[in-house]
């Protein structure tokens, strides 16, 4: 769901400002505008934040056309900077026919402010789709451009995914490290409003401070086991003795516990969560090339929680929540690499 109860919206036949008060479905809030409530569609509906850059003032003053460039940049401090690995928004501004500045493009850039060269792998994202995608290496105190991204996109609040490992991998280090940072419009709107005040070119947002230790393998001994009368299987046969695999799995609360009216939403959710994940790991041991999350509409809560785990592993090549004849929109789709 592209808004939530409580945002500020514009309604895009007059132009007025409002308030989502109430999330009707899929497809219709109930807004209220001026006092007046009523029920509107989403599509006729967005964020204020990017009219309020671009809309034309009725008296302008005539400006110099400027650029963020041509903004005064603070000097470097002589003595080297070692803080992390950073994402920068370079907001690109011009001008219009009234002489009044606006944002036309966010210009992004990767920085490494540490002493480690790594390998990246970058995803942009919008729904969980991959919109641009690029791999290189980066090296101390570099600064590489990554590609522009449409202002008036930031509404659809875009993902930004990384997937980093070391250049020399080093003993005891990570292998890889996955980061992923998601911007909402009114973070940006109130980014770019500071940077104005304060004379600046860019905001950043931190990705990580030190790349990780590779986790501890404390792995249990079962040289018992054999001892004790339990069965003991081949690497090579594991797959032969799991429990099936699904296809399809149903998540709603009533399929899976008895007596859960009295259950907190947290609990429900919680219990959604696990089930989820006790089958989606056995779709992978069973190399399924697919598998249907039935999440039901509701809030919407379940299916952004699942939405927020799958953008974060590797084995998940694509996913889609959209119409299913069987399902309407509370299923999403999962295609495994």
């Amino acid at each position: 769901m592209k808004f939530e109860v409580g945002d500020t919206v514009v309604v895009k036949l007059t132009n007025e400002e409002g308030v989502i008060l109430e999330i009707m479905n899929e497809k219709m809030v109930m807004v209220e505008v001026r006092g007046v409530k009523f029920p509107a569609y989403i599509d006729q509906l967005d964020f204020p934040y990017f009219k309020r850059f671009t809309e034309k003032k009725l008296f302008p003053a005539k400006k110099e056309k400027k650029y963020v460039e041509d903004v005064r940049r603070e000097k470097s401090p002589k003595q080297k900077v070692i803080d992390g690995v950073w994402l920068s928004f370079l907001p690109k501004f011009d001008t219009d026919e009234f002489g009044d500045d606006y944002v036309d493009l966010l210009k992004l850039h990767l920085i490494n402010r540490t002493e480690q060269p790594y390998n990246y792998h970058y995803q942009q994202q919008f729904f969980g789709k991959t919109e641009f995608e690029l791999k290189g290496q980066i090296h101390p105190g570099e600064d590489i451009y990554l590609h522009d991204i449409d202002f008036a996109a930031m509404s659809d609040s875009p993902g930004f995914a990384f997937d980093f490992s070391q250049l020399k991998p080093e003993k005891g280090m990570a292998e890889h490290f996955e980061t992923n940072l998601k911007l909402k419009p009114k973070q940006v709107f109130d980014r770019i409003e500071q940077l104005k005040e304060k004379g600046e070119a860019t905001f950043t947002y931190k990705l990580f401070d030190d790349y990780p230790l590779a986790p501890k393998d404390d792995k249990p001994d079962f040289s018992w086991v054999g001892n004790n009368g339990a069965t003991i299987y081949d690497a090579k046969d594991i797959r032969r003795n799991l429990q099936p695999a699904r296809t399809v799995i149903d998540l709603h609360i009533d399929k899976l516990v008895d007596n859960w009216d009295d259950m907190t939403n947290t609990a429900i959710v919680g219990i959604q969560l696990r089930e989820f994940e006790k089958w989606y790991d056995l779709a992978i041991s069973h190399r399924q090339p697919s598998l249907i999350v039935i999440h039901g509409i509701g809030s919407g809560k379940l299916r952004d929680e699942i939405h927020e785990i799958l953008r974060t592993r590797k084995e998940v090549k694509s996913f889609v929540n959209q119409y299913h004849p069987s399902f309407g929109y509370g299923a999403t789709e999962i295609y495994f690499v």
